[in-house]
């Protein structure tokens, strides 16, 4: 197929309709950044990616690039509000394969309803310096540039071979922002100090050079990460000063790739022969398999993981037996498996030397007597000793210290 460019009117065209889109959603809210939207061609920043298909045995990843997708279709995937994937397996981009292929997502270019609704939460001002943590392909960095300026926005990204493409985007577009290709959890101290801190990855906990490169007053806005699957919706801090920061969780089931130093490690497959092998014992439980189904309820994963921060969510079934979630803490051989059991009661197979699902028990109950608040009722405490996420009080029964080691 030979390729063919985009018709510039037809993106404007569909910038203008994606602007009333995000509007009628509430994410787009003020002028400013509808004027962003409106003018930042998103195009120019994913000429290619991958459109996710879902097969009998694995999920596959279609290329979506000129020479293999008419430009009417992959204009009109460009700018539907939807997350695309740029990159596999840390390397693998959409003009490297011509047929759908397996991979894991490392690299893309995020729904513009949740990037325009981060931009519109940092409460940006005319004037403020802006440092960005994780550019991708350089679309929320092309809107950054557009609302306030280039010379006014720094961007922070990993991959050097993403951040390359991302200059050459933002050239194309006329933005030039500072990018620097480097590890976005320690900031970028020269371009100190910031009004605004965005990320758009996730963390376990907030990162101290983003406090310490944060003038008094500045804003820090992130996802939270938790190795049991569930991403919080964005956390607002304000920067006290002295590496010390307050902040609110406002609400949502937004989720981000997690920062490649915060990611939980990768099993192997020998941990299903562990968990397997080693002896368990069942008991009864006040708190069902329920609670680590997002669908069912996202705060209750939250704090599920918020208890037991060092453990992951393996969903696997053995000969032919029903599908469970396996609560897996490698560091401590532990394992613990909640089910229901014929007559619907709650119970919990557990194996190793902790009972990992008695932190989840404890938080939960404690969770249902406040009355099961919201996440948006939670509030994170920074400070250069410690980092605590709690409800209530910071120092009561719904209160968890971060791991600060990545």
């Amino acid at each position: 197929m030979t390729a063919v460019e985009p018709d510039p009117g037809s993106a404007t065209a569909l910038r203008l309709h994606l602007a009333d889109v995000l509007t009628m959603s509430g994410d787009l809210r003020t002028t400013p950044w509808r004027s962003a939207v409106e003018t930042v061609p998103r195009e120019v920043f994913i000429p290619g990616f991958f459109e996710r298909v879902d097969g009998p045995r694995e999920t596959m990843w279609r290329p979506v690039t000129p020479e293999l997708v008419g430009a009417e279709e992959r204009l009109e995937l460009t700018y539907t509000d939807e997350t695309w994937v740029t990159q596999l397996n840390q390397g693998i981009t959409a003009f490297d394969t011509d047929v759908p292929i397996p991979g894991v997502p490392t690299s893309s270019s995020t729904l513009p309803g949740l990037v325009v609704r981060m931009l519109e939460e940092l409460q940006v001002e005319d004037g403020n310096r802006v440092l960005e943590i994780g550019t991708g392909t350089g679309y929320s960095t092309g809107l950054l540039s557009a609302r306030l300026g280039s010379e006014l926005v720094t961007s922070v990204e990993v991959d050097r071979r993403v951040a390359d493409h991302a200059v050459r985007s933002l050239s194309a577009a006329g933005y030039a922002p500072v990018l620097v290709a480097d590890d976005g959890l320690l900031g970028h101290q020269p371009g100190a100090p910031y009004d605004r801190v965005i990320a758009t990855c996730a963390v376990r906990h907030i990162p101290s050079a983003w406090l310490a490169q944060s003038r008094p007053g500045g804003l820090i806005l992130t996802t939270m990460l938790g190795w049991l699957g569930a991403s919080s919706g964005l956390v607002r801090l304000e920067v006290i000063g002295n590496g010390s920061a307050e902040g609110t969780f406002l609400g949502g089931t937004d989720s981000f790739m997690p920062a490649r130093p915060h990611a939980a490690p990768k099993l192997d497959d020998s941990v299903y022969s562990w968990i397997e092998e080693v002896g368990t014992t069942d008991r009864r439980t006040v708190v069902g398999p329920e609670i680590l189904d997002p669908w069912d309820g996202w705060t209750s994963l939250f704090i599920a993981q918020l208890a037991i921060p060092d453990a992951q969510l393996l969903t696997y079934g053995i000969d032919d037996g029903p599908v469970l979630d396996h609560i897996v803490d490698t560091s401590q051989q532990s394992v613990a498996i909640p089910y229901r059991t014929p007559d619907e009661s709650a119970a919990v197979r557990r194996a190793g030397p902790v009972d990992l699902w008695k932190p989840v028990e404890r938080a939960i109950t404690e969770w249902r007597a406040a009355g099961s608040p919201a996440l948006d009722q939670f509030r994170i405490s920074v400070s250069p000793d410690s980092q605590t996420v709690w409800f209530g009080d910071p120092a009561g029964p719904l209160s968890w210290k971060l791991r600060t080691s990545a």
